[in-house]
């Protein structure tokens, strides 16, 4: 990164966090200071047993290897993590008992299937972590109770299709991450019910088109991630249903055509990564259709690692970019691809030598 580049921090496409992805984490860090605070105190928490924190809310119960398994939770258990321990089947009896359960963590097993009736003792779920399993369906029915659950993580699965009725029964979903599957297409109408939806992942997937209509349900997306997949086109009114989308990821696609209204109605878009992409030039309008300038853009934006071709194509390019260099990530890697003469120059370079 050069000197007076903006900075990349928790959104960046290497590591990105966006806000719901830290919501399956909260319960994680308190149990983290409880650790902390028990050591202070000279207590050393037996590795074998599951740590369980009562509170008047309830009680929050984590368990790793090599702690067992847990058999017995208490009636009032709200959070419960279980994970590293290679289940392929969750018992079928793990949550009975519990009904008033909030939070359930079941990343990093190797569960291959779950019943349908798997969710129906735990109506108030609220957040469901199903990160780093072997899932490769759902059973319809699985969210038949739960109306309460407002953030769905089923990370780094094995996806490869999905089903609209799988979700249904969902009525309050924030949060949906699907990224790391093996998605190749997507139904039409996913989303058409999830309209409190903020944030979608569908990142490193294997996605080479999206449904015109899957953005037509949400009301308040603010956060799109669909870097990483194989997107050739981001077709003219795609976006224009979410116009309070703030980051929008499409960074390492293949995407070779923009349309020139494809950005049309995004007046408080804060950022937007083209980056790793396979982009020479763009159409007249793209850039005006954004509806705010990159000055106001409160993180940036990165069309860096494309094989622009600096030409008149561009003129339009320039200028925006001479406007608004101090919101551009990634100047040195953002260079000519062609015409020979203008090879490697670095696009910024370009741009102002020809708006001076």
């Amino acid at each position: 990164m050069e000197k007076g580049e903006p900075t990349m921090s928790s959104w960046s496409p290497e590591g990105k966090q966006s806000p719901g992805s830290w919501e399956p984490h909260l319960c994680r860090i308190l149990f983290l200071l409880l650790l902390f605070v028990v050591s202070a105190k000279g207590v050393t928490p037996d590795p074998n047993a599951c740590l369980v924190f009562h509170s008047s809310n309830g009680s929050s119960i984590s368990c790793q290897r090599p702690a067992k398994f847990p058999h017995y939770l208490p009636a009032d258990t709200i959070y419960l993590a279980t994970e590293f321990f290679n289940l392929t089947q969750p018992p079928a009896d793990i949550l009975q008992g519990i009904p008033n359960l909030q939070e359930l963590h079941l990343s990093n097993n190797q569960l291959e299937d779950l019943s349908a009736k798997f969710l129906l003792p735990v109506p108030q779920l609220k957040v469901l972590d199903l990160t780093r399993n072997a899932l490769k369906r759902l059973p319809p029915g699985l969210f038949k109770v739960s109306a309460a659950l407002h953030t769905l993580v089923l990370k780094e699965n094995r996806l490869d299709i999905l089903d609209a009725s799988w979700l249904h029964g969902l009525k309050a979903l924030r949060y949906l991450d699907l990224s790391g599957n093996q998605l190749r297409t997507l139904p039409r109408k996913l989303l058409a019910n999830f309209t409190d939806l903020h944030i979608l992942d569908l990142g490193n997937n294997q996605l080479q088109t999206l449904p015109p209509d899957l953005l037509r349900g949400p009301l308040k997306l603010e956060w799109l991630h669909l870097e990483g997949n194989r997107l050739q086109v981001l077709e003219e009114g795609f976006l224009a249903p979410q116009p309070k989308l703030r980051y929008l990821f499409l960074n390492n696609n293949k995407l070779t055509t923009l349309a020139a209204g494809a950005f049309r109605g995004l007046q408080v878009l804060d950022m937007l990564d083209l980056s790793n992409n396979s982009l020479t030039s763009v159409p007249e309008g793209l850039w005006a259709s954004l509806g705010k300038a990159a000055g106001n853009m409160k993180v940036g934006f990165d069309i860096s690692g494309n094989p622009w071709i600096c030409d008149q194509k561009l003129d339009e390019l320039y200028r925006w970019l001479v406007a608004n260099e101090d919101k551009m990530f990634f100047r040195n890697n953002t260079r000519c691809a062609g015409p020979k003469a203008l090879e490697g120059q670095k696009l910024l370079a370009v741009a102002s030598s020809l708006e001076a």
